[in-house]
């Protein structure tokens, strides 16, 4: 069972025909209310991707609420572990997408930030678990949960995403570290690191602390560094119409795939197909592809390139 633990969010989304700058306002047409969440999209994502799934998180005593779970629901992810906070709202992002599927956030946290790493017990967490994290709630929790869950023997997975700053001793609790490359660079400056390029960033970080680190480069795929494994990996040739959750799909589908024991290579394959595809669709959850669209669509994916 993966274990999920992160933001809810019910989403905003506004497609515009150019982004807002300061003292600008922008006109479009109209807007619609999507499930979304880093948190929820990777728990959706890897449900959808074959692997049983627990969510657990926070949200308020809303109707928001009452969707968020129901989407969860729908793509096949146990909610027990969601808590309802009675005096909080319902986390909220608002979301510009513009002509060519770029697109601008402002998150409202909300019940999120009252999320406790005990809402998932010891007694919860074996070696049989993956648990799959990211940087939408606060990160005291999320590193104590982290550092509990490689001490009971669970393999872990870290969404630097949005990037923070991070404990140095904690990458030795991170089995596998999925950063963009803007989140790339800030840890890098965080660990001391010189400004390099992703790839270099990603071997450094491996070599140093022994983390599986993934770098996703947008249209360009992503670069994947492991102990004993390096690849580049590619993207498919699409026409992009939203990037939301993008890295989402990529990070439920790798931590699907890998938990259902496939090859790092066959993974990481599975992971690029997904995040591409989601690319072709609007929204957050709304937008990640089924298991069958995966491997339907796997054959498009030009070869990886093994480096070591």
């Amino acid at each position: 069972m993966i274990l999920v633990f992160g933001a809810l969010n019910m989403d905003m989304v506004m497609r515009v025909p150019e982004m807002p700058r300061p003292s600008n306002t922008v006109v479009c047409p109209g807007y619609s209310f999507i499930p979304g969440g880093k948190g929820a999209n990777q728990a959706a994502a890897a449900a959808l991707s074959g692997a049983g799934v627990r969510m657990f998180g926070c949200v308020g005593k809303d109707d928001f609420a009452k969707q968020l779970k129901h989407s969860l629901g729908d793509a096949g992810v146990n909610t027990d572990g969601l808590h309802v906070i009675s005096d909080a709202p319902t986390g909220c992002a608002a979301i510009c997408v513009d002509q060519v599927g770029e697109n601008m956030i402002v998150v409202a946290a909300g019940a999120n930030d009252l999320i406790k790493s005990s809402i998932i017990s010891d007694g919860d967490i074996s070696s049989e678990n993956l648990v799959m994290t990211q940087c939408e709630v606060p990160s005291e929790e999320t590193w104590d949960l982290l550092r509990r869950a490689k001490a009971k023997g669970a393999r872990t997975l870290l969404n630097l995403a949005p990037a923070k700053k991070i404990p140095t001793d904690l990458l030795a609790s991170v089995d596998y570290l999925v950063m963009n490359e803007i989140e790339t660079t800030i840890l890098s400056l965080h660990l001391g690191f010189e400004s390099i390029s992703p790839s270099i960033a990603s071997r450094r970080i491996t070599s140093t602390y022994g983390t599986t680190c993934i770098v996703t480069l947008g249209s360009h795929g992503a670069f994947a560094s492991s102990p004993s494994e390096e690849w580049e990996v590619p993207a498919l040739r699409i026409t992009s119409v939203d990037t939301t959750a993008a890295g989402d799909a990529f990070c439920g589908a790798f931590a699907s795939r890998i938990h259902q024991n496939d090859s790092f290579h066959d993974a990481l394959k599975f992971a690029a197909v997904a995040s591409s595809l989601t690319c072709t669709r609007m929204g957050a959850q709304t937008s990640l592809p089924t298991l069958q669209e995966t491997k339907e669509a796997l054959s498009k994916l030009p070869p990886l390139k093994k480096l070591r």
